[in-house]
């Protein structure tokens, strides 16, 4: 048997409030190129994060001027001083003064008013060191999130799995002789290309390479294909029914069946993924030398008894954390489904909508978030029987912050960084005052539009905020009011 686990190195996880707030202010003390190298994900941690926790000095964490020789130490990034020395290590949890809620809603009930937003609007701002609420207005008015409700799918995820769990796509003996079976574990990351393009992650190349190896050691040659997609039960199509922000959800999936070489965004998706990935799978084996007969077919693993039956190769997905990273910076509905449904398997539910809908709440109720009124009909948001509020929102977001909660950091890691990365490089950019302190998942249903995420304040303080409206005339002025309240957290303290 060979089973390749590739590519995640452990790192040490410190205090979450300290990682989060360095790294949402990154992007000031860095170019924007070099936040652009550093690429989004690491295997659950973000790079800019490292660099920027590796940076607490009294020097700063960049050279913006000393050259070699010149015996004078590195200086601090000139955009930056102000926010790093508040919430640099010398600042425990509480110790800063806890914004001032009046100036806060003077600057949000304006705001909240613009006709932009629609008949309906909630808010919500919660201090994540305290706990303390800053602003409130219908927080607990359960709405349709739109992707916003993919903070949730996230949490819950990595509360049921870990963020360091990995899922495995296997090549197993079919039960005809000279038959194996490919076996889909629901990996969203697989690809059959010959680079993931997320990094380290499932690879029907390497698993190709390995089933090859393993056969020839055995003396064969010659192989008829089976594949097994069973993990996931009911319907495959989404509720909303074709649509290109999303694939058929399957067990075994590669490329998120992508026809083309695009990795995120809306593209009109193949019409059975399972076959296709186990068709990508017969042409890599013939290319290393094993002859495959027929055309691959559904078919079950051979049974093992009491024991299943040993794989003859084994590739791993992205860890749960990467996973995370990835569908919230790039609002990846097919990611979320796949993480709705590991969550559902990990809580003995069967791998549905529906068992993922259970298995999600039953997460947020052990968190200790209240959940009353919601609903989690899928895990992307496409589905609009979606309802959460603006209270369970900034909650999750909190107890992400906890420095006892270190599971779920990558619920705020993940979160796209304002005029940086993701669904927000174009928003809040420039000349905001939010650039950069600003990490949020942003939502868009027709006459829906949501944003939630995290802000640190003018006194260094990290903010969690959640903005639910409805009923909007158009997406392009709501998004602007939205960006504007995002912005006032930022700054109204």
């Amino acid at each position: 048997m060979c089973d390749r686990e590739r590519g995640w190195s452990e790192v040490p996880l410190v205090k979450s409030w300290q990682l989060i707030a360095g790294a949402a202010v990154a992007g000031l003390a860095l170019s924007v190129a070099a936040v652009a190298a550093a690429g989004p994900w690491d295997s659950g941690q973000r790079k800019a994060e490292r660099d920027r926790a590796a940076s607490w000095s009294v020097t700063g964490g960049a050279d913006h001027g000393a050259g070699p020789g010149s015996g004078l130490l590195p200086q601090a990034a000139p955009s930056a001083p102000g926010v790093l020395g508040a919430i640099g290590p010398g600042v425990a949890r509480g110790q800063a003064n806890a914004p001032a809620a009046g100036k806060l809603a003077a600057a949000l009930k304006p705001l909240l008013a613009d006709p932009a937003l629609g008949t309906l609007r909630t808010a919500s701002v919660v201090d994540t060191a305290t706990g303390e609420v800053l602003y409130e207005s219908g927080a607990r008015d359960a709405m349709t999130p739109a992707s916003t409700v993919k903070i949730v799918t996230a949490a819950a995820a990595l509360a049921a799995l870990g963020p360091e769990h990995r899922i495995r796509t296997t090549v197993v003996p079919g039960a005809a002789p000279g038959q194996i079976v490919l076996v889909g574990g629901g990996d969203p990351s697989l690809t059959a290309k010959k680079k993931s393009p997320a990094g380290s992650g499932g690879s029907l190349v390497a698993l190709a390479a390995d089933t090859a190896q393993a056969l020839k050691a055995a003396g064969t040659d010659t192989v008829t294909l089976g594949y097994d997609d069973s993990l996931y039960t009911g319907p495959a199509r989404h509720p909303i029914g074709v649509n290109p922000n999303i694939a058929l959800v399957t067990a075994l999936t590669a490329d998120e069946g992508r026809p083309d070489e695009s990795t995120s965004g809306p593209v009109d998706r193949t019409e059975d993924p399972s076959k296709d990935a186990a068709r990508a799978f017969r042409t890599l084996l013939t290319d290393r030398g094993i002859k495959v007969t027929g055309e691959p077919a559904r078919t079950k693993p051979a049974a093992g008894g009491a024991a299943p039956a040993q794989p003859l190769a084994t590739t791993l997905s992205t860890p749960v954390a990467g996973l995370v990273e990835r569908m919230l910076t790039n609002s990846d509905n097919d990611i979320a489904e796949a993480l709705a449904r590991q969550t559902a398997l990990a809580s003995g539910q069967p791998a549905s909508f529906e068992g993922a809908e259970k298995a999600v709440a039953a997460r947020l109720a052990a968190l200790g978030v209240d959940t009353a009124g919601s609903r989690f009909a899928d895990g992307s948001g496409l589905n609009r029987a979606d309802k959460v509020s603006a209270g369970l929102l900034t909650g999750l977001l909190a107890k992400a912050a906890d420095p006892q909660r270190p599971e779920l950091r990558p619920v705020l890691t993940g979160l796209p960084v304002a005029g940086f990365t993701g669904t927000l490089r174009g928003r809040n950019a420039g000349t905001s005052p939010a650039t950069g302190l600003l990490r949020a998942k942003t939502g868009t249903l027709t006459g829906v539009n949501s944003l939630s995420g995290t802000v640190v304040d003018s006194s260094g303080r990290l903010l969690a905020f959640a903005f639910l409206t409805a009923n909007s005339p158009g997406p392009e002025g709501a998004e602007k009011a939205l960006d504007k309240l995002a912005a006032a957290v930022a700054t109204a303290s």
